[in-house]
């Protein structure tokens, strides 16, 4: 009795996953370079997004203090090499997500 609700059960599932379609996006949150500074005073938070297999590039994104505005920093800019090792010096709110 329950060998045969265990193979429609299995069927069932079979069939919904077979018939899901997987879609590749990228996660790049960044459509261009970004900006090659940005006022320290005006950062609220930085978050650096290591290359992976969804997106290939390393991406830093900058929270400003104005509240929900985001830019894209350029992380080959001098500046954006320099804010990174201060800010880890200093402990400053800097979330590096990924390995």
């Amino acid at each position: 009795m329950k060998s045969p609700a265990v193979i429609l059960i299995a069927c069932v599932l079979l069939s919904h996953v077979e018939g899901m379609t997987i879609v590749s996006t990228d996660r790049c949150l960044c459509i261009d370079d970004g900006v090659k500074f940005i006022k320290p005073a005006n950062i609220e938070k930085i978050e650096v997004y290591s290359p992976s297999s969804l997106c290939q590039k390393m991406e830093i994104i900058v929270t400003m203090k104005n509240g929900e505005e985001k830019k894209c920093l350029n992380p080959e800019s001098k500046f954006a090499k320099n804010f990174i090792k201060n800010s880890q010096r200093r402990k400053r709110s800097l979330k590096t997500i990924g390995a």
